[in-house]
């Protein structure tokens, strides 16, 4: 007991206790966000989603194909695609965004045969509510001024999706 009178010692063990407590505390903050979390992120596909029957979300990127583009042509112009809608969902529908990158943020390209399928894809998917990006390119490298050559089509329920785009093939 002669440690009890030694100085210091009350403030060592009220010290470790305080730490004991918070983190105690800390860790019960954690575990309830990581159950939230993993609580969303299992509706990838288990649950129905009120806009989508299946609960799945996707961006499909739509490529035209007698453009006959580079391959890093078209990385450039589904990237200015894909960034183009994100930014429109960030702003219209940020709850829609967030289950879409729990989800992983699938992304699927696809080929249209020409700008006539391209424009009708784009008329089909406004139709649905879908947030849609079209890419008109600068026409600096490969092709004209003005060309448009990427739809985007999302992010949003992969079942509405499909009704506009199920049936193109993949790039």
């Amino acid at each position: 007991m002669d440690y009890l009178s030694k100085p210091g010692f009350l403030s060592i063990l009220a010290g470790v206790a305080c730490g004991v407590c918070l983190g105690w505390g800390i860790r019960g903050r954690f575990l309830r966000q990581h159950r939230a979390m993993a609580a969303s992120a299992g509706s990838c596909g288990t649950e129905a989603n009120v806009m989508g029957e299946s609960g799945e979300f996707k961006m499909v990127l739509i490529v035209r194909n007698d453009l006959k583009m580079g391959k890093g042509k078209v990385a450039a112009q589904c990237s200015h695609a894909a960034v183009s809608a994100y930014k429109q969902i960030q702003r219209r529908n940020p709850e829609l965004l967030k289950q879409w990158e729990y989800c992983g943020q699938p992304k699927v390209v696809l080929k249209a045969p020409d700008e006539e399928t391209l424009i009708q894809l784009l008329i089909d998917a406004k139709r649905l509510g879908l947030t849609v990006s079209l890419v008109q390119d600068a026409g600096r490298t490969q092709i004209a001024p003005g060309s448009q050559t990427v739809l985007g089509i999302g992010p949003g329920p992969a079942d509405v999706i499909d009704k506009v785009s199920g049936h193109l093939k993949l790039f």
